[in-house]
């Protein structure tokens, strides 16, 4: 150890002045707060949102339309699709389980079959729902379909 590497211990002194002691703090009266108001004051919280007195953004933007809480969001595959991923996932059977696995759909989706294009092979369908066209073509090509709830 030597006089060159000495230092003090830390938190035993600081670097800057204390502000909102007086004036011998060398920052005045306000202490760096500004003159009155509540943003002075200790224990300030603004408002999620307070624009400060101007009208917020969200009351500003337009509302358009109508959106409906209970919307059900499918995954929606057409017939036209079904040749093609059964060729490349070695899919017979179309349920919830074997699209998640394959990566298809998310864990929480729901699927829809939609009746666009044509379908050759003889496939199952575990699904949420299906088009009527859908149905009636999967079953005249020799394959069965079961809605799930």
């Amino acid at each position: 150890m030597k006089l060159h590497t000495l230092k003090p211990a830390i938190g035993s002194t600081h670097k800057e002045k204390r502000i909102g002691r007086g004036e011998a703090s060398g920052k005045g009266g306000t202490s760096t707060k500004g003159n009155k108001g509540g943003q002075s004051r200790t224990g300030y919280k603004s408002k999620k949102a307070h624009e400060g007195g101007q009208m917020p953004i969200q009351r500003r933007l337009p509302k358009r339309g109508f959106k409906n809480n209970n919307r059900i969001e499918f995954k929606v595959f057409n017939l036209g699709q079904i040749d093609m991923l059964a060729d490349k996932y070695n899919i017979t059977e179309f349920s919830l389980q074997n699209l998640y696995i394959n990566g298809l759909i998310s864990q929480f989706d729901s699927v829809k079959l939609l009746g666009n294009g044509e379908v050759k092979g003889k496939y199952s369908f575990k699904v949420n729902a299906a088009s009527e066209k859908a149905k009636a073509a999967i079953e005249a090509a020799g394959g069965s379909i079961e809605i799930i709830k």
